[in-house]
C-alpha cells in the first residue's frame, strides 16, 4: 500500500477559493485522478475547519440504555418507548427478522 500523500492544504484551498482551473491544480499538486485531488481537497476543508467532520456509523462508544433490548418470560424482544420513537416507529408496524452475519436484521414490512 502506497504512503498517503503528503500535501500544503493551505495552498490548496487557496488555489481551489482563487478560482484556478482543476487540471492546473491537479498538475501542481501531482494528483493523477479527480477523485484523488476532490479528497484531498475535502481533507483539507476538514482540517481548516471550514468543512464539519464526517461522522461515520462506525463508533466505539460503549451502547446506551436506550439503545438496549431484551427478551421478556414470554419471548417477546422488548424495545425502549424512546428508541421506538428515534427509529420513527409506531405500534402495529410488522418486520421480517433474519439472522446475520452481524447479528439480526428486522426490515419494516411496507
Amino acid at each position: 500500500m502506497p504512503a498517503k500523500k503528503k500535501v500544503d492544504h493551505a495552498k490548496l484551498i487557496k488555489l481551489v477559493e482563487s478560482g484556478t482551473p482543476q487540471s492546473e491544480i491537479m498538475k501542481a499538486f501531482k494528483f493523477s485522478t479527480a477523485t484523488q485531488f476532490k479528497t484531498h481537497y475535502l481533507s483539507a476543508l476538514i482540517e481548516s475547519g471550514k468543512a464539519p467532520k464526517i461522522k461515520t456509523g462506525r463508533t466505539s462508544s460503549k451502547t446506551s440504555p436506550a439503545n438496549e433490548v431484551f427478551v421478556s418470560k414470554r419471548g417477546s424482544v422488548i424495545l425502549s418507548k424512546g428508541l421506538i420513537e428515534s427509529m420513527g416507529l409506531s405500534e402495529g408496524d410488522k418486520f421480517t427478522v433474519r439472522k446475520t452475519k452481524a447479528g439480526i436484521s428486522l426490515k419494516k414490512i411496507a
